[in-house]
This record gives structure tokens, sequence and C-alpha cells, in this order.
């Protein structure tokens, strides 16, 4: 068996030295530096993809394509964020803030499970008794799902290869730890080993494996970066633990889309699928507010209606607050130029204060002309109609410019019942397309959007 190497790894930037320090020599950030071996010779490593003997050179089209086989885990949203399906030989990473669900997901999906292929839940931070309370709350207790306390990772896996599980959660891998290396657990070279073993072992045995990851306080998962980079999914809890609904984004996976959105309500039963998740963002007020409007963005492979709020008010201050909940600042101080110099209408002297209802972050940019709007509303004091929405990406030289998937975003808010669009003259419908009940006014530049505003 050839000797460890030890090497000391920064968190922040990644850099390896040979010795520790308290600070680092790359990037200069303290106390950064953790023990993490580089070169390890296990029998676990035999017969791994990655061997050399067994390594040849083989042509593209030779290769033989197979359909990936997808298990419904028997959660609605949950298939969807994974991509349809759960993959055998994938592994996939959740993390969110403690309390958001994580665990609860995870019980309930192995439960469902559990009635068709062997399941085995590991638990690190709780003992088999709250597992088996947890499973009693949800109304699991009858299910075949077998339980491990365990935290070493050698142990976890010899133990795994005896019963031959399809399915495996590790709750959570920061508490797993593996006998090669001395640090702690929770430690960056404890963390990236303990899942390097893992990820081997769910490779060779075909076994689907999720594992629950600590976040930080800025919300990002705990441990070193690599560790998203080893998995094939890697899912984010979104939204506040004390609120009821909770959203499941998929930041990386191999076996579907990016940036699918899962939506689930928290109950006393446990996660429920929601099967209208539109609804839950639209406050439907009894009549017209000005600062409010609703726009489509596109979460992955489905369109949502999203209420845009804006609050217009006079500053007090030299230096006005420009505040975004759910949407880059940036891309608001950016607007706010654009409709002064193509419209000019300025706001230099207002605080504005920007909020998109149900918690939910947009990422893309078709909410620009909704936002400008929005604004406008709230800084004349005069509200839009309940039964409008817009849709559109505002350019620097005014310009609005069309967004993908037009024509579902339309079909979408017709279906809840909205009248009036405000579109890209690029996504007009085609010619001889119509969508029934839809009044849709094409716009071209900013200024035109403004002026539509205006007169409805």
């Amino acid at each position: 068996m050839a000797k460890a190497k030890i090497q000391y790894v920064c968190s922040a930037c990644g850099a390896s030295h040979t010795k520790w320090a308290g600070q680092c020599g790359d990037c200069g950030e303290w106390n950064t530096l953790s023990e993490t071996i580089t070169a390890i010779t296990t029998n676990n490593r035999q017969g791994f993809a990655g061997k050399k003997n067994n390594a040849k050179i083989q042509a593209l089209k030779d290769i033989q394509m197979r359909d990936e086989i997808r298990t419904p885990t028997g959660i609605g949203e949950l298939d969807r964020v994974l991509g349809g399906g759960l993959v055998h030989g994938s592994v996939t990473l959740i993390g969110g803030d403690p309390g958001i669900g994580k665990s609860t997901l995870l019980t309930q999906t192995l439960a469902s499970l559990s009635r068709a292929m062997p399941c085995l839940y590991v638990t690190g931070e709780e003992s088999l008794q709250q597992v088996g309370l947890r499973a009693h709350r949800l109304g699991l207790e009858d299910v075949e799902l077998k339980l491990l306390s365990e935290t070493c990772v050698e142990n976890i896996i010899a133990l795994a290869g005896e019963q031959n599980p399809k399915v495996i959660v590790i709750d959570s891998i920061q508490t797993i730890y593996t006998e090669a290396l001395q640090s702690a657990p929770g430690a960056v070279a404890q963390v990236r080993e303990s899942a390097a073993q893992l990820v081997r072992f769910a490779k060779q045995s075909g076994t689907a494996l999720f594992l629950v990851g600590h976040v930080t306080k800025e919300g990002t998962l705990a441990g070193p970066r690599v560790l998203e980079h080893m998995v094939d999914t890697v899912l984010y809890f979104e939204g506040d633990p004390g609120e009821r609904y909770r959203m499941i984004r998929a930041i990386k996976n191999r076996f579907g889309a990016v940036n699918e959105l899962g939506i689930f309500a928290m109950t006393d039963e446990g996660l429920k699928t929601v099967s209208n998740p539109s609804a839950i963002f639209l406050s439907r007020h009894a009549e017209p507010v000005p600062g409010s409007i609703i726009t489509v963005t596109r979460e992955g492979s489905r369109p949502l209606l999203i209420e845009l709020q804006a609050l217009v008010d006079e500053s007090h201050s030299n230096n006005p607050r420009r505040v975004c909940l759910g949407l880059d600042p940036n891309r608001l101080n950016m607007l706010l130029a654009v409709m002064h110099r193509h419209a000019g209408i300025a706001m230099f002297d207002q605080d504005v204060f920007i909020n998109i209802v149900g918690g939910v972050r947009l990422t893309e940019t078709a909410a620009d002309s909704a936002l400008i709007l929005a604004a406008l509303s709230s800084f004349r004091d005069k509200p839009l109609a309940n039964d409008i929405f817009a849709f559109g990406e505002v350019g620097l030289a005014g310009e609005i410019r069309p967004v993908p998937n037009g024509q579902e975003r339309l079909r979408e808010a017709a279906k809840h019942g909205f009248k009036t669009a405000i579109i890209p003259r690029a996504n007009l419908p085609r010619k001889g397309e119509t969508i029934a009940g839809l009044n849709i006014i094409a716009v071209q530049r900013v200024s035109e959007l403004i002026e539509t505003a205006i007169t409805l």
C-alpha cells in the first residue's frame, strides 16, 4: 500500500501547499488551509472506471448509446427538478438552511421508493429514534425503510455493500469522516475524501445517492467548491424556513435542465407538491394598486406568473436608496438610467424599492419591462389594471428585446384570466395564430412602453 501524501489546501481558492501556514500565499486569506490527502491506494479504488489497465481510446461513433433508466420518486415536483426521475448511479447534493425541510423531503422520498426497492437512510446527526419520530409524524411508520446511524464512511460502504440498497441518503456529508485522515469531521479534507469514496461506490454499484449538505451564513454550500463538481446534480432549497412554501432549484444537473424549480407547501404531514404554482405568487388585489404588475418568468421548463411590486418615494438623503428583493440591484440601476435617458423620467432624487412576491429570485431579464412599468406606476401614483401583464428585455439603447418562449408565456397568462399583454414586437404570435381572450400590445422602444402604460 502506498504511503498517503499530505498537503494543505486553501478552502477559499483551492491552492495547495506542502506546509501549513496561517495565511494562504495565493489569495491572502487567513486560517483557510486544511489538511487533505492527495495520493492514497486502497482496495476501494479497485475496478474504478479510471483504472489504467481498463482504459482504451474509442471513437465517438462506436460508443453504444443507452437510454437513462429513470425511477419516479413518487413526488412530482422532485421528479421535475431531477429531470424526470431518479437515475441509477447518480449522486445528488441537496443544500438549504437548517429546518427548511431537507430531511423531511428525503424521508418522504425514501418511504415512497422503499415500496418498490430496498433503500437505506444513513443519519450522522440524529439518532434512530429521532428519525423514527419524524417518520411517525409524517405517517410513514409502516414502510420498509432501513436506517443506519453511522459516521465512518468505510463502515457505511461496507454495510451498504452487504445490504445492496438501490437508494442511499447520507444526512449529512459534514458529519461523515474517513479513517485515512486525522482531521475532525466537517473539515474540508474530510468532506472531500468522504464524498469521493461515496461517489465511487455509487458509480460502481449503480446505487442512487443523496448527500445532504450544510450551508454557510451566505447561503452557499459549506465545504470545498469541488464537492459540487464531484456530484451529478446540485439542488438548493430556497425560501424562508418560517414560511409555508418552499422551493427547490436545480443549480447543476447532468440528467436534466438547470434552473428547474419545484414548489412545495410545508404542512403537518410533510411537504406537499403545489399543482398550480403561479397562483401562490399572485396577490389578486381587490382593486388596482400603484406599483404592482404581473410578469411571466420561465423557471426551467415551465412559465410562472410572478407579481412584481415597486415603491418609489421622495428621498430625504443625499444618496437615494435602491433596494431589491429577488432581483439584481445593478439591473435596477441600469433600468432607471434607461428611463431617464430614453423617456425623460428622472428618479435620481427618489428612493426605489423593488420586491418579488413569494420569495422567488428572478435570474432572467424578461422582467425588465415589468419593472419599468411598476416603478412608473408608483412614481406617478397611477395603478395599472389587474388584468395587465408584461414581459420583455430592455437594452441600453432603449429597445425592447424579445425573450425566449414568448408563446408559452402568453398562453400561461391567458389561462389565468389576464386580458392585456404588453410584449416585445418580436414576440408577437405568427400570422394565423391567436390566443383567445388576450389583447396583445407590441412595443419596440422604452418610450412606446411608457406611452402605452400612460394611456391604459
